[in-house]
C-alpha cells in the first residue's frame, strides 16, 4: 500500500525563496481556475474540465501579467488543478461542500511534486528549479529500497518546513489475538475500555492555556501590519503547534497499543461536527481529539489486519444494562453511576464500553 513519511527540513535562503514563490503560484492558479469554473457555470451554464483548465493555465503563462508563472516548476501548478478537479468530484458526489478559495493567511502553504519534478539519489532529495538537495532531518528511516513517487512540501503557521514522501510499502499484518475491546470516548478520561481500564486525558491545550493567553494578549497589543505583530503571531502559532504535536503523539501511542493488543476494537460513531457546536464543551472536545483518535484507529486497523467496528451514533450504549439488557428511558450527563433493576451497579463509561464491545462482536 501507499504510505507517506513526513520529515522536517531546513531550506537554504535560496530554497526558501523558491518554495515561497511556488506556494504563491499554486494558490493563484487554484483560485483563478476555481473562479473561471464558477463563472462558466453561473453565467454560461457549462462545465470546465481539468483538460480545459490545463489549457487555460498554458494561456495564462503567455500573458504579461502572469508570465511569472513560468519561473516556477510547472508540476505543482498542474497538481493543484488536479486537486481542484478532485474537490469538484467530491462536491458532485455529495461528499464535500463547494470548493472555496485558498487564503494567503489561513490556507496551508504546500506544493506537490510528482516523479518528473524531483530527483532521488542515494537518499538525497532535490526538487525542480533547485541546485542542491534538501537538508532533511531523517527522524526515522524510509523502508528499505523504497523510492518516493510523490513529494509534498509544506510550511505550517509556526514557520516550520516539512516534506512528505509517498512510497509503496508492504506492511505485514500483526499476529492474530483473541482479545477484543470496547472503547468509550470521554472528556474527563480520554477513553474508557470494556475491561474497566481508563486512559487519562492529558488536556494538552488546557495545560498550556495560560501561556497561550499571554502570547495572544501580546499579539493583540501589536499594531496591525508591523514586524512586531508578525513576530507575536509566530509565537502564538508555535504554542498551538506544540499543543497539536503533543496531542498527536499521545494519540499515536494510545491507538498503537489498542491495535497491537486487540483483534476487534468497537467504538461509537460520534458526531463531532455537531458536538462542537455546544459552546460549553467545544473547547474540551477539540482538545481531546476524538476525530483524530478514530481516524488513527481506522487506518492502523487496515494496516495491521485488525477489525474496527463503529456502532451507530444512536446506539444507547450508556442507557443499556450490559448484564440484563434493560433500557433506561433517559440518562443525563450528570449521572456517572447507576443501578439496574437486575441488581447490577454500573459505572456509566465502563457500561457503555461493554455495550459497544457486545455490539461490535455481534457485527463482526
Amino acid at each position: 500500500m501507499k504510505r507517506a513519511y513526513k520529515y522536517r527540513f531546513h531550506p537554504t535562503p535560496e530554497q526558501a525563496g523558491e518554495l515561497v514563490r511556488t506556494f504563491g503560484c499554486v494558490r493563484l492558479v487554484y483560485n483563478k481556475a476555481l473562479e473561471e469554473r464558477t463563472r462558466a457555470y453561473t453565467q454560461e451554464g457549462r462545465g470546465v474540465s481539468y483538460a480545459k483548465s490545463s489549457a487555460a493555465l498554458t494561456a495564462w503563462k503567455k500573458t504579461p501579467e502572469l508570465a511569472f508563472l513560468r519561473e516556477v516548476s510547472s508540476v505543482p501548478l498542474q497538481q493543484t488543478l488536479r486537486h481542484l478537479q478532485a474537490a469538484f468530484a467530491n462536491f458532485f458526489a455529495k461528499r464535500a461542500k463547494y470548493p472555496t478559495f485558498k487564503s494567503r493567511k489561513r490556507s496551508r502553504a504546500s506544493a506537490e511534486y510528482t516523479r518528473s519534478a524531483f530527483r532521488w539519489r542515494d537518499g538525497r532529495l532535490t526538487l525542480a528549479k533547485m541546485g542542491a538537495p534538501l537538508d532533511i532531518v531523517w527522524s526515522r528511516p524510509l523502508p528499505e529500497g523504497a523510492e518516493p513517487s510523490t513529494v509534498t512540501v509544506s510550511r505550517d503557521a509556526a514557520g516550520r518546513w516539512f516534506v512528505s514522501l509517498l512510497v509503496e510499502e508492504k506492511i505485514a499484518p500483526l499476529a492474530p489475538v483473541e482479545q477484543a475491546v470496547g472503547v468509550d470516548a470521554g472528556l474527563t478520561m480520554l477513553a474508557t475500555l470494556s475491561c474497566a481500564e481508563q486512559i487519562v486525558n492529558p488536556r494538552h491545550e488546557r495545560r498550556e492555556r495560560r501561556r497561550l493567553a499571554k502570547a495572544q494578549r501580546a499579539l493583540a497589543r501589536k499594531e496591525k501590519g508591523s514586524n512586531n505583530r508578525a513576530k507575536a503571531r509566530l509565537k502564538v502559532a508555535r504554542v498551538h503547534a506544540q499543543i497539536a504535536d503533543r496531542r498527536r503523539d499521545y494519540l499515536h501511542k494510545v491507538t498503537t497499543r489498542l491495535i497491537s493488543e486487540n483483534q476487534v476494537i468497537a467504538v461509537e460513531d460520534l458526531g463531532v461536527r455537531n458536538l462542537v457546536k455546544n459552546r460549553r464543551l467545544a473547547r474540551a472536545i477539540s482538545d481531546a481529539g476524538w476525530r483524530e483518535l478514530r481516524s488513527m484507529l481506522e487506518y492502523k486497523a487496515a494496516w495491521y489486519g485488525r477489525t474496527l467496528v463503529v456502532a451507530d451514533r444512536w446506539f444507547p450504549s450508556s442507557r443499556l444494562c450490559s448484564v440484563c439488557g434493560a433500557l433506561r428511558n433517559e440518562m443525563p450527563l450528570s449521572v456517572r453511576a447507576w443501578a439496574c433493576a437486575c441488581g447490577a451497579v454500573h459505572d456509566r463509561d465502563v457500561n457503555a464500553a461493554r455495550n459497544l464491545l457486545a455490539a461490535g462482536l455481534a457485527e463482526s
